[in-house]
């Protein structure tokens, strides 16, 4: 995986697990992708002089109705591809299934490259997982449910471990309790009324353990699409069980910033990720 140009691979070669009958093309709207059905892994590779075996898949937002692709996909593959690291851009199912599906998709996109990470130029312990909104969310799901049972599917690739090294998350959805949940994002994971357990289950504060990987996290006070109450609260569960942990909290911007300028000290985030990253070793000199 030398070449600068992107691939796309398919994430479930032998079949996507519960495959809807009546599933349609999936749609692009104003670089928001939607109707997502045969997931896939899109490769950008790190220059071969820059290149320094980390790995991260980015999931980009989009309430699990549409993926942000562009804003919160390709822009953070070059960031990181500029510092070394090669990206894996995920296009995971959403609202058509539900959970457990992004679950999987998430979960087999690291077992998948963690299998062949000698093909693609990386480490198998330096693979990181990184998203936006209710990417973010999707992120948090994997750093914390990467043994849960709903995560597998029977295929060989499930003994492989699917725990991320690292995570990034970006105004992440965190919480399906309310007030703080963003209603929208919940309703397409769980459905219109989902059950106490359900809603406890897939808020993912509540499955932080010791083995949940470091963590960066940055949030907006001016966010009202996603309260920042969301990232508090991860950031609160990490540091109880002593994982290490990294919270930016800034004044301005509302939701969606990702890495576009304008928007003051908020525009900074990505030196503070830089700086976490090289801090634990994942960009080296």
């Amino acid at each position: 995986m030398s070449a600068a140009e992107p691939t796309v691979i398919p994430l479930w070669p032998e079949g996507v697990p519960n495959l809807r009958a009546d599933a349609t093309d999936e749609k692009t709207t104003d670089n928001r992708t939607s109707n997502i059905h045969h997931p896939s892994l899109t490769v950008y590779p790190a220059p071969a002089d820059k290149a320094n075996g980390t790995a991260v898949i980015v999931c980009p937002g989009g309430g699990y109705m549409r993926l942000a692709m562009d804003k919160e996909g390709v822009e953070y593959a070059q960031w990181l591809n500029t510092r070394g690291i090669t990206a894996f851009v995920l296009k995971y199912r959403m609202v058509e299934y539900g959970q457990p599906a992004p679950l999987q998709d998430a979960l087999r996109s690291i077992r998948l490259i963690r299998s062949r990470a000698a093909e693609f130029g990386v480490k198998p312990d330096r693979i990181g997982i990184m998203g936006s909104s209710a990417g973010g969310h999707l992120s948090s799901s994997a750093a914390t449910l990467f043994e849960a049972p709903e995560g597998k599917t029977g295929n060989a690739l499930d003994s492989v471990s699917a725990r991320p090294d690292f995570a990034i998350l970006c105004y992440p959805v965190i919480t399906m309790t309310e007030p703080n949940t963003h209603a929208g994002s919940r309703k397409a994971l769980l459905g219109e009324n989902p059950t106490p357990e359900l809603i406890a289950r897939w808020s993912t504060e509540n499955q932080v353990t010791a083995a949940t990987p470091p963590t960066f996290l940055f949030h907006t006070t001016e966010d009202g699409a996603v309260p920042v109450e969301n990232a508090l609260a991860f950031y609160a569960a990490l540091k109880r069980n002593k994982v290490p942990a990294e919270l930016h909290v800034f004044e301005k911007g509302g939701h969606g910033v990702g890495m576009r300028a304008g928007n003051g000290p908020t525009s900074d985030w990505p030196v503070l990720l830089e700086a976490w990253l090289r801090l634990h070793g994942w960009i080296t000199p």
